[in-house]
């Protein structure tokens, strides 16, 4: 039997209870761990890390989770008083990843802040509050819950590709979103014109998406990363 890929998965740092404990912990979600082996691959998760990239070299895959909002220092912006509290050393260990995954052409996977992290990676910035930019709440209209959308694919990209249709019903719980993907594509966008995916076309497989595919049964974009891991590398 061949080697399932092994897809190395980000992950938060949070304060957390189980059982009798309360400690500072690394955790995930396991519908990312699900979504992954349900695909066919192996998952590993990856604790911020920002001493080096060398983890990298034992992957065949990478997703990059969502979670807290990215630093604006990052993309050389003033927090907004909606932001969230930087995590530092979360921003930077996953900074580091997606850019040594696009160096050596590794697949990957960036989900909601992943996506968006991945666009700064490459030189973007963020829309920090997205409801005062386009007039409503629709993409997390209660705190917890996800809230629904269509989302419209440019034919031909990686996203569309995958999901077999350019018109998507998509998932949503973010206040911030993409606003200039630097040096990336953008494939998809919702009907008020918020992005909802970034892409490196020249590359096997670099998909950020503004929705969260690891919350649904439909794991196509997994699937897709996962024979991209398969390809040889284009770099």
């Amino acid at each position: 039997m061949a080697r399932r890929p092994l897809v190395g998965i980000t992950c938060y740092v949070e304060q957390a209870r189980w059982g009798v404990w309360d400690f500072r912990a690394s955790l995930l979600p396991q519908v990312y761990v699900d979504s992954v082996t349900a695909a066919g691959g192996r998952a590993l998760v990856l604790p911020p890390d920002s001493t080096d990239d060398a983890v990298l070299d034992a992957l065949d895959a990478l997703v990059v989770a969502g979670g807290v909002d990215v630093d604006p220092a990052r993309y050389g912006a003033v927090p907004h008083p909606s932001t969230d509290a930087p995590q530092p050393e979360r921003d930077a260990g996953e900074l580091l990843l997606i850019s040594g995954a696009f160096a050596r052409d590794l697949p990957l996977l960036g989900v909601c802040r992943g996506a968006q992290l991945m666009a700064v990676a490459r030189g973007g910035t963020l829309i920090q509050d997205l409801p005062s930019v386009v007039g409503h709440h629709d993409h997390r209209e209660v705190l917890g819950v996800f809230s629904w959308h269509t989302v419209r694919a440019i034919p031909g990209s990686r996203v569309a590709d995958a999901l077999g249709d350019t018109d998507l019903k998509v998932n949503a719980h973010h206040h911030q979103a993409v606003d200039d993907p630097g040096e990336l594509v953008v494939t998809a966008r919702a009907d008020d014109g918020t992005i909802e995916a970034v892409e490196d076309p020249a590359l096997r497989f670099a998909v950020g998406v503004q929705w969260h595919p690891e919350m649904l049964d439909d794991r196509r974009l997994f699937t897709a990363l996962i024979d991209a891991a398969r390809l040889p590398r284009v770099l």
